[in-house]
């Protein structure tokens, strides 16, 4: 693949100028300007006539263009305001897009999303997802109950890297195992800095998440179950004992049987564990 952008960047340039717009730091203001990218983010999407697209984050609008040419409605939620006339400019032919202005850390997304939910429709995420935010934003989403069929996300590459580890390698931790419990997931490819206006200074990938396949794991108490994850990779120079004693409020001999209950060793470290040994853990936990 070359690294030569098919969308040429003086027609964005003009575009942000003619808005008098330009982008902001604060906010990790890298839009992706590559066709080529564009189309392959909406094929990994499945999107369809059926489909409603939730983007976060649309930028310029050029992925959420493409989305509503294949979609039934796209729901584009954006925190910069100052956006509003490049975006009204871009969707303007299309009568199936829905802006709204706002923090999606900050509002209710199953609230936003029903009323455009008809009988019959499958809801997608989709993202270019801000360096900054990536982890909570993708939490949000996750975490709001929404009926997601799947979601397409770009991220950092290092990000993605951690999104799809598998247990016993150096990035796996709390966000695969994060990830991983809700959905399934998979890196598709890497996207060049050339691919954006302004270009960020490392690469970026595409991850596509799987919501209908979920871990098979049973959890009886979620926020336990985080506890215990993230309680376990807060120091992950130390063995599993040493990390929950430091944690949780159990002295050490009492700790080791709780390990050695789940069917851990007390000595075994948290990259090591799969997420079926975590929700073993918090399974066994001592009430």
């Amino acid at each position: 693949m070359s690294d030569e952008p098919r969308t040429h960047v003086q027609t964005v340039k003009s575009l942000l100028q003619k808005h008098a717009f330009h982008t902001k730091k604060q906010f990790g203001q890298n839009f992706l300007i590559d066709d080529r990218i564009l189309t392959q983010i909406v094929a990994a999407a499945a999107v369809d006539k059926d489909t409603v697209v939730l983007e976060v984050g649309p930028g310029a609008g050029a992925l959420t263009a493409h989305f509503a040419k294949q979609a039934a409605q796209v729901l584009a939620v954006e925190k910069d305001t100052s956006l509003k006339p490049v975006l009204d400019d871009v969707l303007a032919p299309y009568g199936n897009v829905h802006l709204h202005f706002a923090d999606c850390l900050e509002i209710d997304l199953l609230e936003l999303v029903k009323p455009y939910l008809s009988p019959g429709a499958s809801l997608v995420f989709a993202a270019n997802l801000p360096y900054y935010v990536t982890t909570p934003i993708l939490f949000q989403v996750l975490e709001a109950g929404l009926p997601l069929a799947r979601a397409v996300v770009m991220v950092q590459k290092e990000v993605a890297d951690r999104m799809v580890a598998s247990p016993g390698g150096k990035e796996y931790g709390v966000l695969s195992v994060g990830i991983q419990y809700r959905a399934k997931a998979k890196r598709l490819f890497t996207v060049p800095p050339s691919a954006f206006l302004p270009q960020p200074g490392v690469d970026s990938a595409v991850v596509l998440l799987d919501c209908t396949a979920p871990a098979d794991v049973t959890v009886e108490d979620e926020s336990l179950f985080f506890r215990v994850v993230r309680a376990a990779f807060s120091t992950r120079r130390k063995t599993l004992l040493n990390a929950l004693a430091n944690s949780f409020p159990i002295a050490k001999a009492d700790c080791r049987d709780w390990i050695t209950s789940a069917g851990i060793r007390p000595e075994a470290r948290a990259e090591t564990l799969g997420i079926g040994e975590f929700a073993n853990l918090a399974r066994q936990y001592p009430r």
